[in-house]
């Protein structure tokens, strides 16, 4: 708006020089019109005046432009310049969405500069020249529209781009925060599973209580550092890229304390939306068999193929019976199946023998040779 408001100073600027140079011109070649006079050159510098004023009084000050060139013209005044005054009215008029105002006065200009031609017996009067003069005043209305179809397309994909960014923003922090959530999730588990390991064997067996509260400390260790991590993004308000994938399945089989067996089928590079997808299914399934079978032993089973990524994640279910739940934290089995419906996937979840299984099945690209 400030540099709209900014340039109008300019434009006037402009508009006085070409008006006063023009008509001075114009008085030479037309020696049958009346002299410049104070007048004239008063009617002259109205249209720059208005220019000025035209962003606080639109319409007002378009009227008296207008009107301080029909007063020239009829006044019998030469031709020239003083029509820079109105035409940047108009285009200024249209700019500022006041398209009627503005139609309505270049239809009232060509019906007086018609009319003018033909009361006061002009030599050019004629057909050729109200064709002329309709030509000349469409043309610049023309010129205007598509100038304002232009700039408002323009403003329009500018929109749509902040808008877009600001989804953009908006999907990375969800994203963030289901990331927070896993990890908090996964790890609070574990420290709670492992608490109680430790409770209930530090009299008995003190060697495995140490290595529970070794557990627990490198649990709760994660979960610090991944609160500071996103609270430091969420200050600087940068995205951030989720760095967990497949390969800290290692880490995370270890960190969990259970019996796990890792196995992979096959090998193949992997977009990262799946990895972290991938990655995230197996600790949350790993987080639901330490908190409702612990002690069960765990497989870990990766299939890949050419269309997908399968992920298997078994327990036998040797302490407690499986049980097909949606409770617990609320967001366990349902995220599981967000992550994989995000991406075109799908997640079963459910009784397996005496244990429970979860298998997701997360579309891949083809591979390109």
């Amino acid at each position: 708006m400030r540099s709209k408001s900014g340039f109008a100073p300019y434009l006037a600027l402009i508009a006085a020089v070409l008006q006063l140079a023009l008509s001075q011109g114009a008085q030479r070649g037309q020696p049958d019109r009346e002299p410049l006079d104070p007048l004239a050159y008063g009617l002259l510098l109205a249209g720059p005046l208005m220019i000025v004023l035209h962003r606080r009084f639109p319409i007002p000050t378009a009227l008296v432009t207008f009107l301080a060139t029909y007063a020239y013209v009829w006044g019998g005044y030469p031709y020239g310049g003083v029509f820079f005054s109105p035409i940047a009215m108009l285009f200024l008029l249209v700019l500022h969405r006041h398209r009627l105002t503005a139609w309505t006065l270049a239809g009232v200009t060509l019906v007086i500069f018609i009319a003018y031609s033909w009361i006061t017996l002009q030599p050019t009067r004629g057909l050729f020249h109200d064709l002329a003069v309709s030509s000349f005043i469409l043309l610049f209305m023309v010129a205007a529209e598509l100038i304002r179809i232009a700039r408002e397309r323009r403003a329009q994909q500018q929109r749509a781009a902040e808008e877009e960014t600001r989804r953009q923003a908006s999907e990375e922090r969800l994203t963030m925060a289901q990331e927070l959530h896993d990890v908090l999730a996964h790890n609070i588990s574990l420290i709670h599973v492992q608490a109680s390991t430790a409770l209930h064997l530090i009299d008995d067996n003190p060697d495995q209580a140490r290595t529970a509260l070794a557990t627990i400390k490198t649990a709760s260790k994660e979960v610090l550092g991944e609160m500071r991590s996103v609270l430091n993004v969420l200050r600087e308000g940068a995205p951030r890229s989720p760095t967990a994938g497949l390969d800290r399945l290692d880490e995370l089989i270890e960190r969990s304390g259970m019996d796990v067996t890792l196995k992979r089928v096959g090998s193949r590079p992997l977009p990262p939306s799946v990895e972290r997808a991938a990655y995230r299914i197996v600790q949350e399934s790993l987080t639901n068999a330490a908190r409702h079978a612990p002690g069960s032993a765990v497989t870990v089973r990766l299939e890949y193929a050419d269309r997908e990524l399968v992920v298997r994640v078994t327990d036998n279910g040797a302490i407690k019976p499986a049980v097909l739940s949606e409770s617990g934290s609320g967001n366990g089995i349902p995220g599981m199946r967000e992550r994989a419906a995000a991406l075109g996937g799908t997640l079963v979840a459910g009784p397996s023998g005496k244990g429970f299984q979860v298998e997701a099945r997360l579309p891949l690209p083809e591979e390109t040779s």
